[in-house]
């Protein structure tokens, strides 16, 4: 839904912040990095039962998440490396302020409720490789009400007022749920057609890159030419 409605504005409103760190010399990687330890720290919070810290720590790890990109970007550097390490980076964060809540559940009277954490886990991963296998694939699996934005603002509001937490959780499991569904219902039907939608167009980094290896795979037939004429000739001569 964010990334649907809200992404480009919000992408604009970042690329002076992101184009500030890049000429002092921050690098995205950095940044990304970042995300992940203060995610860690947010587990840590959410494990000992400390929400309203967690929630302020939660907040803090977007930061990162939304930086890294706009430094990418400024810099010129946004690429398929970069993308490859957002996507991981946002896999282990996800996976590590779970299992703190999981951590949190296995010290209450009701342990098993631990497993609502690990349920919500699994099924945004799930939600995440549709996306990815879908693109892959040719297809768009965009859209849902609870994709990572809403994941991290919904579960900032259980963190602020604790007494929201349990059914904060039930309610994204349920929304995330339903995202998994729609989205697979949605490339379905795309892939029951049999013709992949249409990507969008690449980022500039990644134009770049093909035009160098174009260039590169001309520059290499043309060598390989001249060295077969090169050796015709020489075949004739003697």
């Amino acid at each position: 839904m964010f990334d649907g409605s809200l992404r480009k504005p919000f992408d604009a409103a970042v690329a002076p912040i992101g184009a500030g760190l890049q000429k002092i010399g921050v690098s995205p990687d950095a940044i990304t990095v970042l995300g992940i330890a203060m995610a860690g720290a947010c587990a840590v919070a959410i494990g000992n039962g400390r929400f309203f810290t967690a929630f302020i720590l939660l907040a803090a790890t977007g930061l990162p998440d939304a930086l890294d990109g706009a430094v990418a970007k400024a810099g010129g550097t946004a690429g398929p490396r970069g993308a490859f390490l957002d996507s991981v980076s946002d896999r282990v964060s996800d996976g590590l302020i779970f299992a703190g809540a999981s951590w949190y559940f296995l010290g209450t009277d009701d342990p098993r409720m631990a497993m609502l954490p690990f349920a919500l886990f699994i099924t945004a991963s799930v939600i995440s490789y549709m996306r990815a296998k879908a693109e892959s694939l040719g297809y768009d699996a965009k859209g849902g009400l609870m994709e990572r934005a809403e994941r991290f603002i919904v579960l900032g509001i259980g963190l602020a007022i604790s007494p929201l937490f349990v059914p904060v959780l039930w309610i994204m499991l349920v929304l995330s749920i339903g995202t998994a569904a729609f989205r697979f219902q949605k490339v379905w039907r795309q892939a029951s057609v049999g013709r992949p939608v249409p990507q969008r167009t690449a980022t500039p980094a990644a134009d770049a890159l093909r035009r160098r290896r174009a260039r590169s795979a001309e520059r290499q037939t043309r060598r390989s030419r001249a060295s077969s004429r090169s050796r015709v000739s020489n075949r004739r001569r003697g």
